[in-house]
């Protein structure tokens, strides 16, 4: 997807942290964690345009799904075109989870993939959605999330029972992947 785009919708969004989209390196890295050979319910916060949906569709299960919940209404116009019976896009905050996985009649995720600015975010917020999120995770479930900083570690210790961090260079700008889980 665009850089073009990104560009235009980081001068009109203070929610878009990115210049570009994320490189495949980092999306390889961060869903490394995914068990693509079991039936899945992915949540994705912030999917910018697409570039971890498009991977993750080629992965996962016909039986899976794919929840998408972005908050950028011109994000969520082009994320909507995608035409896969597995994809759902909500433009929507993240904080709106419960409802929305009501919604889709879904008691809870296998996993959470986060793009997130969350440096951006007010604490209270930053922590609504960190708990929201450890509760609508399976016991085994994982969090998984891509940042570019380290700062998010202490946060998501206080909601999951372990957190490893990786380093991704191979993007612009260079990428913190976290892996926590439940």
């Amino acid at each position: 997807m665009s850089t073009i785009r990104y560009l235009k919708n980081l001068i009109k969004d203070r929610n878009v942290a990115s210049i570009t989209p994320s490189s495949s390196f980092t999306v390889k890295k961060a869903t490394r964690p995914i068990n693509f050979d079991n039936d899945n319910i992915i949540v994705e916060f912030g999917p910018g345009t697409g570039v971890f949906s498009e991977y993750l569709l080629k992965k996962l299960s016909p039986n899976s799904r794919l929840i998408m919940i972005e908050l950028n209404a011109d994000f969520a116009k082009l994320l909507s075109q995608i035409q896969d019976e597995r994809v759902s896009v909500y433009e929507e905050s993240a904080l709106a989870i419960d409802e929305i996985l009501e919604n889709e009649g879904v008691d809870q995720a296998d996993y959470i993939l986060s793009g997130i600015p969350f440096s951006f975010l007010n604490n209270d917020i930053k922590h609504q959605i960190l708990n929201k999120s450890a509760d609508y995770l399976k016991n085994d479930g994982k969090f998984l999330a891509y940042q570019t900083s380290s700062h998010l570690k202490k946060s998501l210790e206080k909601y999951f029972s372990s957190v490893s961090i990786s380093y991704e260079w191979r993007n612009l700008p260079p990428m913190c992947i976290y892996e926590a889980n439940k």
